[in-house]
C-alpha cells in the first residue's frame, strides 16, 4: 500500500487507515486479530482507536494483538483522549490533567511506552485552548506521543489551535486533524479543509462510507445485522438515511454497476483521493468487508465520475 507524509511532518501513514470504534465492543478478539492481519498483509501501518471507544477496550484489545499479530514497529499507533462514557453517558473533558491522565492509561492498556500519534478527541468550551494544547507538548517532550493532533475541531478551532502551537518555539506543532468526511457529509470542504492545508495539518476522515450508508446497505432496509438495527448506532446511522442520501446512494451504486466495482469502493476512493486527504479511516464490521476495502489500492476513479458524484453530493 502506498504511503502518505501526515501534513508537513515526517511520519507517514499508509493511505488507509483501520478504524477500531468497535473493538472490544461489538467487535471481539477473533474478528479483530483477522481484520489486523488482513490490513497488515495488504502493506497498512495507520492503526487508530481512542479512549473512549468501549471506555477502553478497543485499546486493550489492540494491545493484546501487538507482538503478536504485527510488530509494534510495523505498526502506526494513533489514540486520542478528552471522551469518556460513564454510565454509559458520554462525557467530555479535556483539562491538561485529564488528558495527560487518560494518556497514561492509555499505553497501560495498549502495552506501549509511546503511541505515534495522540488526537485531542473533541473541542470543549469549559477548558482554555492553550491549556489543552499544554498537554500535548507535554506528552510529546516527555517522549509518550511522537506526534499531537486534534479532532472534530471546526474551521476556526483548527486554524486557532494550529496557529497557537506555531507561535513559540518548543510547543508541539500540529501533525493532523481527525474529522467526518464523506460523500454525504461534505461539510469540511468549506473551512476545515482549507486551514488544514495553509497550515500543514494531515487531514484523517473518520466514516469515510457514511456510516455504512454508502455502501448501498440499507437501500431496501435495515439488515438485522447492521449497526443501523443497533440501539447504539441507530441515530448516528439514520441521519443519513433521508431523500438526499438516497440519491447520493444511487449516484455512487450506479457509478460502481458501470466500473464493475462495489459502491463501498466507489465512495472510499473518492474520500482518499480528496485534495489534502491523508488517509481515510476504515471500520469494517467483518475481516471480508475489510478485505474489499483494501482492494481500492489499485483503483482511481475517472475525472468525469468524480465530477458526476461531486454534483450530486454538493446539493
Amino acid at each position: 500500500m502506498q504511503t502518505r507524509p501526515v501534513g508537513r511532518t515526517g511520519l507517514k501513514v499508509s493511505r488507509l487507515g483501520l478504524g477500531t470504534m468497535t473493538w472490544g465492543r461489538d467487535t471481539d478478539e477473533h474478528e479483530a486479530r483477522d481484520q489486523l492481519v488482513a490490513f497488515a498483509e495488504a502493506g497498512g501501518t495507520l492503526v487508530d482507536t481512542a479512549a473512549g471507544y468501549g471506555d477502553g477496550a478497543s485499546e486493550t484489545l489492540i494491545g493484546s494483538l501487538l507482538g503478536d499479530v504485527v510488530a509494534r514497529d510495523d505498526v502506526v499507533l494513533a489514540t486520542k483522549a478528552g471522551v469518556s462514557r460513564r454510565s454509559g453517558e458520554r462525557r467530555t473533558d479535556t483539562s491538561r490533567g485529564t488528558l495527560l491522565r487518560t494518556l497514561d492509561a492509555s499505553l497501560r492498556r495498549l502495552g506501549v511506552d509511546h503511541v505515534d500519534l495522540w488526537q485531542v478527541h473533541v473541542w470543549t468550551d469549559d477548558t482554555p485552548l492553550e491549556e489543552t494544547l499544554a498537554a500535548l507538548d507535554t506528552a510529546v517532550s516527555s517522549g509518550r506521543t511522537a506526534y499531537a493532533g486534534i479532532s472534530n475541531y471546526t474551521g476556526w478551532q483548527t486554524a486557532q489551535a494550529a496557529t497557537w502551537q506555531r507561535a513559540v518555539p518548543g510547543r508541539a506543532p500540529l501533525a493532523s486533524t481527525q474529522v467526518e468526511y464523506s460523500l454525504v457529509n461534505r461539510r469540511v470542504e468549506a473551512e476545515v479543509l482549507p486551514a488544514a492545508r495553509a497550515l500543514g495539518l494531515g487531514v484523517l476522515p473518520w466514516s469515510p462510507l457514511g456510516r455504512g450508508v454508502l455502501t448501498g446497505k440499507y437501500r431496501s432496509g435495515t439488515p438485522a445485522d447492521s449497526r443501523a438495527a443497533s440501539p447504539v448506532f441507530e441515530g448516528f446511522v439514520g441521519a443519513y438515511l433521508d431523500e438526499r442520501g438516497s440519491r447520493i446512494v444511487e449516484a455512487v451504486s450506479k457509478a460502481a454497476d458501470g466500473l464493475g466495482w462495489s459502491p463501498l469502493q466507489v465512495a472510499l476512493v473518492w474520500v482518499r483521493d480528496r485534495d489534502g486527504v491523508t488517509a481515510p479511516l476504515v471500520g469494517a464490521r467483518t475481516a471480508a468487508q475489510l478485505r474489499t476495502a483494501l482492494e481500492v489500492e489499485e483503483l482511481s476513479l475517472p475525472e468525469e465520475l468524480v465530477a458526476a458524484l461531486d454534483d450530486v453530493s454538493g446539493s
